[in-house]
């Protein structure tokens, strides 16, 4: 297990990507801080599940696009278990919008909490790295940073902000032996999808060059290579996971 000893915080862990990313730091070994905003049911159920594979987990609720929350969700985590050593940024909100419909709130959801959020989430991180000699930084960022589709302004700048924000961070936190890197997954086949009666792996799957649609265990193993001592050398990418999806370009007829 090469996270034995670790101690990782995943944003957004209760279900879908970040779920698949607790379990797959878990089966490494690492000790898994579980954080949700909403679904709480689903965070209980990834905290039991890591447990009865032999692992720690540790449940904490917080309000991302709150600077407060997040300090307060930091203090818990010290109290319990210390400092960090694995920050997973993966906790977001992807509304979509007609470009005219896009308010001032509802622009500020959304990158308060996939921008903003992230951000300081990872400067908190950060100080407990720094304290310990090293540590791993990996934003979830999304294909919308660089080729996306209508009604995803908000999202999109949000996803290309995280970009920018891991080429930045890892220049600067280069010097305390922090690496920081980021996953764009593409089509992945989460919860929330399958209520929508329309949503159709198989149809989705069939677009994509290698034939199927994107699983989260397919992004949570990446994560863990990026969590490990295997890519003490990597810092600063974003590594698309897509099945081949951006390697098209796409014309309809």
């Amino acid at each position: 297990m090469k996270l034995q000893g670790k101690i990782a915080l995943v944003t957004g862990a209760g279900r879908g990507i970040g779920r698949g990313i607790a379990l797959e730091l878990a089966k490494e070994g690492a000790d898994v801080v579980i954080h949700y905003r909403s679904s709480e049911q689903q965070a209980i159920e990834t905290s039991e599940t890591i447990r009865s594979m032999g692992g720690k987990a540790l449940l904490i609720r917080a309000d991302l696009s709150d600077f407060k929350q997040i300090g307060g969700m930091m203090e818990a985590i010290r109290e319990q278990w210390g400092g960090v050593d694995i920050l997973v940024n993966n906790s977001a909100i992807d509304p979509t919008y007609d470009f005219f419909e896009v308010t001032e709130e509802r622009w500020d959801q959304v990158l308060d909490t996939n921008l903003k959020g992230a951000f300081f989430c990872a400067q908190a991180c950060a100080r407990d790295m720094i304290k310990k000699g090293e540590g791993k930084i990996i934003f979830i960022s999304s294909v919308h940073g660089n080729t996306t589709m209508p009604k995803y302004s908000a999202y999109a700048a949000s996803k290309g902000g995280i970009n920018a924000m891991t080429r930045q961070l890892a220049l600067d936190l280069a010097k305390f032996n922090i690496q920081v890197n980021a996953i764009a997954p593409g089509a992945t086949d989460v919860e929330k999808f399958h209520e929508d009666p329309a949503h159709d792996p198989a149809a989705i799957g069939a677009q994509i060059p290698l034939g199927r649609i994107g699983y989260p265990d397919d992004v949570a193993k990446v994560v863990a290579f990026f969590a490990s001592s295997d890519a003490n050398f990597v810092t600063g990418q974003v590594l698309t996971v897509d099945g081949g999806s951006s390697t098209r370009f796409f014309l309809k007829s």
